[in-house]
């Protein structure tokens, strides 16, 4: 559900204060597009495309995933096959799951 190698690379790479930053700019950005999901049919692709590139950016790879399906999606015209509930109820699993042992992987890292 999580690409943890990500999240040690992305945090490596800009570092334990760079990496506080992006999750806290991430979560705000995120949790502002999730809470509207769905409800403006015109934007979903839009939505979903940089919910898709935020995730993987951060390691959320199921979401990610599920984001780019459903992007793919409402490219075709198939918006009415988006799942968006089981996409908001991963996001909020990968959240939990990723904020739970976020410490334990950088103390094992």
């Amino acid at each position: 559900m999580i690409d943890w190698q990500r999240v040690v690379e992305l945090r490596s790479e800009i570092g334990p204060e760079g990496f506080d930053e992006v999750l806290e700019l991430f979560l705000d950005e995120v949790e502002g597009v999730v809470m509207r999901l769905g409800q403006r049919r015109e934007k979903l692709e839009d939505e979903l495309h940089f919910l898709k590139g935020s995730a993987w950016n951060l390691g959320f790879a199921a979401f990610g995933a599920m984001c780019q399906d459903g992007e793919r999606k409402a490219v075709a015209g198939r918006s009415d096959e988006i799942d968006v509930p089981a996409i908001l109820d991963c996001y909020g699993k990968s959240k939990e799951i990723f904020l739970g042992k976020l410490d334990e992987v950088f103390a094992a890292a």
